[in-house]
């Protein structure tokens, strides 16, 4: 015989029934069935609704016994013909009115006992399980229907009540020994007490129902059929990566059925545990996938991790005190206390000094735990040996599961690393000497970013998933988004990096996508986005609270890059090309490279200086090795480069400005570029991650342009002031021409002393055969001190900032 079990999605409705039935008919082709069902999906919520508000005195429950009737009554219409309803409608009709009575009662009383409550739940199944059988009966005609009640007995414990297995096992076995019938369909959930009132099993009791029949009747196997296609590596509703477990071991599932797999319930495995039949876990939608089977022998797997779970709405209860120190029967008292509570210890945890002890329970009991907590201690507390219990809510455990974890060395320190890194803060941990499951008491608001952290590190082959939130798209940001879905096929393949840009945003509006952003059309959807504030941004970044998440910044705004520090204490990775933030006061530099230490969150601003060249990157590496810098000569400006490359007496400087402005070599304000201000804040950055100290205005800055020029308030004014002056510039061309010189903004730093300005630069000068926006570094170190250490390239343009903003990202997801 098999025993099969069809959980609320798949008896939800017509539709879902009718699908159950094809699947009751074709098993029963090959095998006697005993078929257990639970109430239609959502119908046991309505039940017990509808029971706390007729115990109110709220005559709305009136209108939810009606919607159950309704619900019932519809699926009696599509599923069975109307000359064979007679007998259905009369016993639906016949129970529906019990019910009202029920409920009528709990109303006029003000009260509902357990014993009611389970009565009242218990409906859900018997209607939906008389029903169901009728209707199988078209396609299936030699079956029949049982009453669970008959069968399975249990004490007065309603709510949850206790199975007396001795006489249970007895009344199965006889039922089905004379059982001649192909299938029995049956109502889950439910049972009967010793004197025949209805009990229930507890939630998600149909399972247990069903685990139940098939240790009586010795089944070959127990399949309980359902929405999802078997247990998963994680929740597949919090980590869309999950996949299903093909094969686990009883104690596996058992681990993650108690820690919040609600694929299964927690109690349903012991019966059938003892007799080693096998439990599959088939979904009902899709029969032909394969499912979870759940055995004593398992498929042996390379991974030691079968599945990562969760329990939410934990609170830890702690005691500690002196006076608890070598006292025997601490922890005894405070667990009798619990029990005596009947509230149920979920995680224990307790300092070798025993000094205190920790205990999870649902949060719901919490505060009931501690008044009975404190009271049974109160003496102890009064005379100061041991504090008041501290109560904390708001946190959830996270449970990593796997049979052959004791056999792998170091998966504890992955999983407090991997969290670690993320800033998820880990509250208390427990380990069983069995290793078979490794807990971690975390906040809750932590917990997708845990369960998606730890299942990335354990079950992805590496693959690390980073999630952007641009800000900018202009030239720079457009070309950068361009790289990402030109790059994004490669970099999984070959790097183990999944790249997701979750949001953008622009001066006018912005768009978040948590599951990720289509770069293929994100300017359409970017412009139907809501309106840009990035206030409501950072609070949004925060709020989604996403692992390995990098906040890119693509702007010259100083408002955005006075954000940072915001981002980097929530263990949120800064990308930038805006340099305002690392040549801003001194002080505040230094708190965002302190911040990103403290929070473990990457701070990179290669494009900083030199676009797309490695110069901070191998700034850092002398740095690092114990190099010491003493001098830097350098052009930092591509645009600048670009600009006096091309001025001559063919192109006047207005021209050659507005076509560097073009091709997308200046900032949108040219002045900052042509005033110093630009070069300055890039020699500035590079003396500072040197390892010297100094603030913007001890630069010495040599602004070759004319005063007038400079206190224009706007580009058009700033263009036509180029005009007005080109006298001034053909001056500074002629000067170079009569040296034999070329002309280069030139930024050095010396002895402590920094400076940028116009140079006429000699053909024996590495800087002269500096070609269009190129950029040239000169390191002198200790290491370096006759031969400069020297890095050249393009300095400017979209493309090759892009790629450096770009590679700073890859930097991260290589970390």
């Amino acid at each position: 015989m098999i025993v099969l079990k069809f959980g609320g999605t798949s008896v939800a409705n017509a539709q879902n029934i009718s699908k159950t039935i094809a699947i009751i008919a074709d098993k029963s082709k090959a095998k006697q069935l005993a078929v257990v069902v639970s109430a239609f999906s959502g119908v046991t919520d309505l039940l017990i609704l509808a029971g706390k508000m007729a115990s109110a005195k709220d005559k709305a429950y009136k209108g939810i016994v009606n919607q159950i009737e309704q619900k019932h009554k519809e699926a009696i219409d599509e599923l069975i013909p109307l000359s064979e309803q007679s007998e259905i409608i009369d016993a639906i009709n016949h129970d529906i009115n019990h019910l009202k009575t029920l409920l009528d009662g709990c109303f006029l009383l003000g009260e509902l006992s357990n014993r009611t409550a389970d009565i009242v739940a218990g409906f859900g199944e018997l209607l939906s399980s008389q029903i169901i059988a009728v209707a199988l009966k078209q396609k299936v005609s030699d079956s029949a229907f049982k009453d669970s009640r008959e069968l399975i007995k249990t004490n007065s414990n309603f709510g949850k009540a206790a199975v007396d297995f001795t006489i249970t096992n007895t009344l199965i076995s006889d039922y089905f020994s004379n059982n001649s019938h192909q299938v029995v369909l049956l109502p889950g959930f439910i049972a009967s007490s010793y004197d025949g009132n209805t009990t229930t099993l507890g939630r998600g009791g149909s399972d247990y129902t069903a685990a139940i029949i098939a240790a009586a009747v010795g089944a070959e196997i127990l399949e309980i059929w359902t929405d999802v296609n078997g247990m998963y590596t994680a929740n597949p509703k919090s980590v869309k990566q999950a996949q299903p477990i093909e094969t686990i071991s009883y104690q596996e599932a058992m681990e993650l059925s108690h820690f919040g797999a609600k694929v299964l319930y927690p109690p349903t495995i012991q019966p059938v545990l003892k007799d080693s039949i096998p439990i599959f876990i088939k979904n009902t939608f899709e029969p032909e996938a394969f499912g979870t089977l759940i055995t004593d022998a398992p498929e042996a797997s390379t991974n030691p991790i079968k599945g990562i779970t969760h329990i939410d709405h934990i609170a830890l209860l702690t005691l500690e005190g002196s006076g608890m120190v070598g006292v025997a029967g601490s922890s005894k008292r405070l667990f009798e206390v619990l029990s005596n509570e009947n509230i149920n210890v979920i995680f224990i945890t307790q300092a070798s000094s025993e000094h205190s002890i920790c205990v999870g329970i649902l949060s719901n009991d919490a505060d009931k735990a501690k008044a009975a907590i404190d009271k049974a201690f109160e003496m102890e507390i009064t005379q100061g040996k041991v504090y008041p219990c501290i109560v904390e809510k708001g946190l959830c455990i996270v449970a990593l599961v796997g049979e052959n974890m004791k056999n792998h060395q170091g998966i504890s320190g992955k999983m407090f690393s991997t969290l670690g890194k993320n800033n998820v803060n880990i509250r208390a941990i427990a380990q069983g000497a069995s290793e078979r499951n490794i807990s971690v008491v975390i906040n809750e608001k932590d917990v997708k970013k845990a369960l998606n952290t730890l299942h990335e590190r354990f079950f992805e082959d590496n693959t690390k998933q980073l999630n952007l939130f641009v800000m900018g798209v202009g030239n720079v940001g457009e070309k950068f988004i361009d790289q990402i879905n030109q790059q994004k096929k490669f970099l999984k393949e070959n790097l183990k990096i999944n790249v997701r840009v979750i949001a953008l945003s622009n001066s006018r509006k912005m768009v978040f996508d948590e599951e990720g952003l289509n770069l293929k059309e994100w300017k359409e959807t970017l412009n139907q986005g809501e309106t840009a504030n990035p206030k409501a941004f950072i609070e949004r970044v925060k709020e989604l609270n996403l692992r390995n998440s990098i906040f890119v910044d693509i702007t010259a705004n100083s408002d955005i890059a006075g954000i940072y520090d915001q981002f980097l204490s929530q263990n949120i990775a800064v990308v930038t090309c805006n340099k305002i933030a690392c040549s801003s006061e001194y002080n505040h530099y230094k708190n965002l490279k302190n911040l990103s230490r403290k929070y473990n969150a990457p701070f990179l601003f290669e494009t900083n200086v030199g676009a797309g060249l490695p110069i901070i990157d191998t700034l850092k590496h002398l740095i690092a090795s114990g190099d010491k810098v003493n001098r830097i000569n350098a052009v930092l400006s591509g645009s600048l480069n670009f600009i006096f490359n091309n001025f001559s007496e063919k192109y006047n400087f207005h021209d050659v400005v507005k076509e560097a402005g073009v091709q997308g070599f200046t900032e949108p304000d040219p002045k900052i570029d042509l005033s110093g201000v630009d070069v300055a804040r890039k020699i500035l950055i590079l003396i500072r991650e040197s390892g010297y100290q100094m603030e913007m205005e001890h630069i010495e800055n040599n602004c070759f342009l004319p005063d007038e020029c400079m206190k224009t308030n706007n580009n058009e004014d700033f263009f036509a002031s180029l005009i007005k002056h080109e006298n001034h510039f053909n001056q500074l061309l002629k000067e170079a021409q009569a040296r034999d010189s070329r002309i280069k903004f030139v930024a050095s730093f010396d002895n402590g002393k920094a400076a940028v300005g116009l140079q006429f630069i000699p053909k024996e000068s590495p800087f002269y055969n500096l070609e269009g926006k190129d950029n040239i570094v000169e390191f002198y170190t200790d290491r370096y001190v006759d031969q400069p250490l020297i890095i050249k390239g393009a300095g400017a343009g979209a493309a090759v900032t892009a790629s450096g903003i770009f590679a700073d990202v890859i930097r991260i997801g290589n970390v």
